[in-house]
Parts: structure tokens; sequence; C-alpha cells
């Protein structure tokens, strides 16, 4: 039999609801409980039926503040006034890790990113300025870098194979350190405090990307970042050092868990920036 006790019900670490679990007298009949639940979304539910060996739970929801977010990673989001504004510009990787800085984030700053993958750098030269718009951002958090070093076929196929001399990757490095030195005084023209995150590694068997470019890409980076004063979010030696915990196999893209632990620390590289 269940034992007797308070329930407390959270959905993302907030308290919704609460109840007691109070145990039943084992009755001679076996079958389904039929419950009501006379309330609707604010109300007490209670079995009407006892089942044989189970105890009777009641539940009072508590009313939810807010309206419940439903929006994915790409979909923009209504500003909170007087919270500092934030744009996030990065790939895929950025994309899997926006909502969870959104939820650590939830009271501290609007999160925003573009509502598409920002690609290589050609592309981010091509539409940063309707990225950055016409607003006011006091933070910009930013990567380009994996869509860069990819090896792209001659008739536009992507991923293609390194090894054949047909395929070249898609911004050369010397094109990324020029493309790379022109975003950056496009942002530093927004007055924002900048923070570079750097490229994510290329793990054994990762297909249309060798093993090694996000070093060599980031060195580059890196030179450009020390020039101008941007704080680096060194990702790359995190998910280096930790990949067999927070990356997938043969393939540049984090787990969901590894997606939510890169989330923390450009959680962390953000809130340092806005304090000062």
């Amino acid at each position: 039999m269940t034992p007797a006790g308070d329930v407390f019900i959270s959905i993302n670490n907030k308290l919704v609801g609460s109840g007691k679990v109070t145990p039943l007298k084992i009755m001679p009949i076996d079958g389904l409980a039929v419950g009501s639940d006379p309330g609707g979304s604010v109300g007490e539910y209670a079995p009407g039926y006892p089942i044989q060996g189970k105890a009777e739970l009641t539940l009072k929801l508590l009313p939810i503040k807010g309206t419940p977010t439903t929006k994915g990673p790409l979909e923009q989001i209504k500003d909170e006034p007087n919270l500092p504004r934030v744009l996030i510009i990065g790939d895929s990787i950025s994309i899997a890790y926006t909502i969870p800085v959104r939820e650590i984030l939830d009271t501290f700053a609007n999160i925003h990113r573009p509502p598409a993958n920002c690609a290589s750098t050609k592309h981010g030269l091509e539409s940063i300025d309707k990225w950055l718009g016409n607003k006011k951002w006091d933070v910009i958090h930013f990567n380009w870098g994996l869509h860069d070093l990819k090896y792209m076929g001659p008739n536009g196929e992507n991923l293609a194979d390194p090894k054949l001399s047909s395929n070249k990757q898609q911004v050369s490095i010397q094109e990324y350190g020029k493309n790379l030195e022109k975003l950056v005084k496009r942002m530093k023209k927004t007055g924002a405090k900048l923070i570079w995150r750097n490229t994510t590694p290329v793990p054994e068997g990762s297909k249309g990307r060798v093993v090694g470019d996000s070093d060599k890409y980031n060195r580059l980076a890196s030179e450009i970042m020390i020039r101008y004063g941007i704080p680096t979010n060194d990702l790359y030696s995190f998910s280096k050092e930790n990949w067999d915990e927070v990356g997938r196999k043969a393939n540049v893209h984090f787990t969901p868990q590894g997606s939510k632990k890169l989330a923390t620390l450009v959680t962390e590289s953000i809130v340092n920036q806005l304090k000062k």
C-alpha cells in the first residue's frame, strides 16, 4: 500500500501543485478507478472508485502565472521591460542551447536569436544587418565556423568528401578571417558587449569535415578577438575534454544533455558581461 504523505508537483523547478496521499483499506474489489475533475484546470482530483491495494490521491493545482512558453528556439520572443537584451548568433550548436539559456536567464535577460541557422561567415555578412535590426543590444554572443570549414562539392553538394580534390571548404580559412573581422566591426557599431564563442570540435568520423580544422579556424579567430579586445567563451576546450559525455559519435552535434551543459557556460559568460 502506498504510504501517506504530502505530494508536490513541479514543472521546470516551479511548484504547480500540491496534495496528499491517503492510504485506503484493502477492498474486496479490483477494477478501474473512475475519477472526476470538478474544477477544470484549477480544481481537485479524487478517484471515485478505489482499487484494491492502492491509495487515494487528492491534488489541488495552483494557478500558473503568465503564459507557459511553447516557443521553439527560432521563434521570436517578446521583451520583458527593463531587462537587458541579449542576442545569440550561431549555427545549429547554438540553436540547441538557446532554449536552456532562456530558461536559466528567464528573469535576468531577454535572450534573442535570429530565426534561422546563421551558418557561415559568408551568410553572416549577407544577413547581419537584418539580424541586428535597429534596437539596442546589451550583449551579443556569437560564433561562425563549422559551416565555414565544411566541404562542399563542385555542384553544391553538402558535406562532401574532403579527400576528393574537386571538393572545397565552403569558406577558406583566409576568407574566413577577413569575413569574421568585417562581422566584428559591424557588431561593435551596436555598442553591445561582444562575446566570441569559439568553434566546437570535429570528432573522428564526422562527414564532410576534417578533424583538427576547428582548432585552425579558432586560432585565427583568436587573433582577431585579441586585437579587438573581445573575450572568448571557450566551448572548444570544454567540448574536446568532455566529448564522450556531451557529444555524439562521428557527429559535430551534441546530445540534449550536452547542449544543456554548453548552455550553463554560455549563461555564465553572458552574466559576467552584463555585470560589468
